[in-house]
C-alpha cells in the first residue's frame, strides 16, 4: 500500500470514527432527551452536583467540547452563575474519557468484526421500521458500530515501521523521549490535532492506534493527551468570541481548568508515569513494538485519572478559580453588554451536538420573557392605583420592556426554527411549535400591557378625571388578571393537568365577566352625565386588560399540551 493510499484510508477511517460517534451520540440524547433536560437543571445548586452533571450528561453524549459551548451558552444567558459553570466544565472532562475506555477494552482486545457489523445489523431494522418505537435506540447501535469500523480501518492503514515509513519513525524516535522539551512538543502536537479534528475523544482514540501499532511509547502519547485537553478548548473558546463577558469568562474556565492542570501534572509527569507502568506489570517502558495490548488501556487509564485529579485538586479552589477569571476578564464592558440588543449567542455549535438539549435554554428564556411582560402590567396597575407615580417615567421603563420582548420573539423564533432543522425527540419537536405560540402571546401581553400604560399617560395629560368608585371596582378585575399570569407563569415549564386547566378557563371566564360588568357601568355612568371622554377611555383600559385575560388563556390552552 503505497503512503498516499494509506493516508487517505487513515483519513477515511478517522471520519467514520467522527460520524460513529456522533451518530451513537445523537441516538442516545434523542432517547434520553427529556431526562438529560431535566437534568440541566440539577446543575445549579453548587459546584458538587454541577460536576455530576457534567459527568452524567457528557458520559451521555460524548463531547465535551458540546458541553462546555452549551455551559458557556447558558452562563452567557445568565442561567448559570460563572460559579456553577465551573463544577459542570470540571465533570465534562471527566464524562469525556468513557471512550476512550470502550476502545481500549473492545477495540484492542476483540476482533471488531464481531459486535460492529452485528451491532449495525440489528440497529437497521429499529431505525428504519418505525412500529418498533425504537428509532433511537437503533440509531445508538448504527453509530456505535459504524463508530469501531473506523477504529478498524485506522489500525489496517496504519503502516509497519519498514520500508518508506522507517523515516517517519526516526523522526519520531528522535522527538521523543522523557525530558521536558519532548514533552511540550507532543502536548503542542496533540493541541494542534485535536483543533482539527475538533474531537478530543477522537484525538485519543487515534493516539491509542499509534501506541498500540508501535509508532507511540507510553510517554509521548500521555504527553499528547495532555495536550489534547487544552485542544478541545478551542470550541468553548470560539463560541465566545464577541458573546459577552460572562460567556468569554465561561469559556476562559474551561482554558484555565486545563492549562493549570497541564502545569501540575507535568511537574510529577516522570513519577506518574513509573505509577502507571508498574501499574500495568512494567509492560509500558519496555522498548516500543507493534501489538502491545497494555497501551491503549493505560492511555484510557491515564486520560481518566488526570481528568479525576485534576477536578479533585481544583474543585476545592472554586471561589479562588472564579477570582482569577475575573482579574483576567474584568468588569469593564459589561455596561456596554448590558446595552447590546437582545439575541441569543452562540447557538450554532452546541445545537448542532446537542438539539434536544437547546430546548431547555428555549424555555429558560421564555420564562423570562413571561415575567417581562407581568412586569408590565405589574407597572401599570402601580400607575392606575397611585397618581402621585411617575407615569413619564412608567412609560419610558414599559416602552424599553416592549421592545424587548419585540426583539425576544424575533430571535426565540428565530431559535427555535433552527433547532426544528436538527433531529429531535418527538416530544420536544412538538414542543417547538407550543413555545413559538406562547411566545407570541407573551408579546401580545406586553403589548396590551404597554398600550394601558399609555392610554393611563393619554389620561394624565389630557386631565381626564375617573370616578374614585369606577377605579375601586376595578381591582378585583386587575387583581384576577395578576392571579391569571402567575398562574401561566408557574405551570410555564412543566406543563398544566387538565384541572389546572379547568382552573385557567375558569378565570378566563371570570374576568370576561368583570370585563362586562365593568362596561355596563361605565355605559351607565355616560348616560347619566359623566366624562364621555373619560369613560369612553375607561372602557378601552377594561378592553385591553380583557385581551391579556385572552392571550393569558391562550398560553394556558398551549401549555396543558406540554404534559
Amino acid at each position: 500500500m503505497s503512503a498516499i493510499e494509506s493516508i487517505l484510508q487513515i483519513l477515511g477511517g478517522i471520519g467514520l470514527f467522527l460520524y460513529g460517534m456522533k451518530t451513537m451520540s445523537d441516538g442516545l440524547q434523542k432517547a434520553a432527551g427529556d431526562r438529560l433536560q431535566k437534568t440541566i437543571h440539577f446543575m445549579t445548586k453548587n459546584r458538587f452536583t454541577g460536576l455530576l452533571t457534567g459527568i452524567g450528561v457528557t458520559s451521555v453524549i460524548q463531547s465535551s467540547s458540546a458541553m462546555t459551548v452549551m455551559v458557556v451558552s447558558f452562563v452567557g444567558a445568565g442561567m448559570l452563575t460563572l460559579t456553577q459553570s465551573i463544577g459542570v466544565i470540571m465533570g465534562a472532562n471527566i464524562g469525556t474519557t468513557l471512550t476512550a475506555w470502550a476502545v481500549s477494552l473492545l477495540g484492542f482486545k476483540m476482533k471488531i468484526s464481531a459486535f460492529a457489523l452485528p451491532a449495525i445489523g440489528m440497529g437497521l431494522p429499529l431505525f428504519f421500521i418505525k412500529k418498533f418505537n425504537k428509532i433511537h435506540f437503533g440509531e445508538f447501535l448504527i453509530g456505535f458500530g459504524i463508530l469501531f469500523l473506523g477504529l478498524h480501518f485506522i489500525k489496517d492503514a496504519m503502516p509497519a515501521i519498514d520500508g518508506d515509513a522507517q523515516i517517519v519513525w526516526d523522526i519520531v524516535t528522535a522527538v521523543s523521549g522523557s525530558g521536558l522539551l519532548s514533552h511540550l512538543a507532543f502536548i503542542a502536537i496533540g493541541m494542534v490535532l485535536t483543533i482539527i479534528v475538533q474531537s478530543s475523544t477522537a484525538t485519543v482514540a487515534i493516539v491509542q492506534v499509534l501506541a498500540f501499532q508501535g509508532w507511540l511509547d507510553f510517554e509521548s502519547a500521555v504527553a499528547i493527551v495532555l495536550g489534547e485537553n487544552v485542544g478541545t478548548t478551542a470550541t468553548a473558546q470560539l463560541a465566545a468570541v464577541g458573546g459577552g463577558l460572562q460567556a468569554r469568562r465561561a469559556a476562559m474556565v474551561h482554558t484555565m481548568f486545563n492549562v493549570i492542570g497541564i502545569i501540575w501534572m507535568l511537574c510529577i509527569l516522570p513519577f506518574f508515569i513509573k505509577f502507571t507502568d508498574t501499574l500495568f506489570g512494567g509492560a509500558l517502558l519496555v522498548p516500543v513494538e507493534p501489538g502491545n495490548a497494555a497501551m491503549p488501556t493505560a492511555i484510557a487509564f491515564f486520560h481518566s485519572m488526570f481528568s479525576v485529579l485534576n477536578t479533585v485538586v481544583l474543585i476545592w479552589f472554586v471561589p479562588q478559580f472564579e477570582y482569577l477569571i475575573r482579574r483576567i476578564l474584568p468588569d469593564k464592558k459589561q455596561a456596554q453588554d448590558s446595552e447590546d440588543p437582545y439575541r441569543i449567542r452562540h447557538y450554532a455549535l452546541p445545537l448542532k451536538d446537542t438539539p434536544d438539549m437547546n430546548i431547555v435554554r428555549a424555555r429558560q428564556e421564555v420564562q423570562k420573557m413571561a415575567k417581562i411582560s407581568k412586569d408590565m402590567f405589574t407597572k401599570f396597575i402601580g400607575a392606575l392605583y397611585n397618581l402621585e407615580s411617575d407615569i413619564e417615567e412608567v412609560a419610558k421603563d414599559c416602552a424599553a420592556r416592549e421592545e424587548l420582548t419585540d426583539q425576544m420573539q424575533s430571535e426565540l423564533s428565530r431559535f427555535l426554527g433552527e433547532c426544528s432543522r436538527y433531529n429531535l425527540s418527538d416530544s420536544n419537536r412538538t414542543g417547538i411549535t407550543i413555545l413559538i405560540r406562547i411566545i407570541d402571546e407573551l408579546e401580545s401581553i406586553a403589548d396590551s400591557s404597554y398600550r394601558l400604560v399609555m392610554l393611563e399617560k393619554k389620561c394624565r395629560d389630557r386631565q381626564y378625571v375617573y370616578d374614585v368608585a369606577s377605579i375601586e371596582e376595578t381591582k378585583p378585575y386587575t387583581d384576577l388578571i395578576q392571579k391569571f399570569l402567575d398562574h401561566i407563569a408557574h405551570y410555564l415549564e412543566r406543563g398544566m393537568t387538565s384541572y389546572e386547566f379547568y382552573e385557567a378557563k375558569e378565570m378566563e371566564r371570570q374576568i370576561n365577566e368583570y370585563r362586562n360588568t365593568l362596561k355596563r357601568a361605565a355605559r351607565s355612568r355616560i348616560e347619566q352625565g359623566g366624562s364621555v371622554s373619560g369613560e369612553i377611555l375607561f372602557i378601552d383600559v377594561l378592553q385591553q386588560m380583557e385581551h391579556i385575560g385572552d392571550y393569558a388563556f391562550n398560553i394556558a390552552r398551549a401549555i396543558s399540551g406540554m404534559r
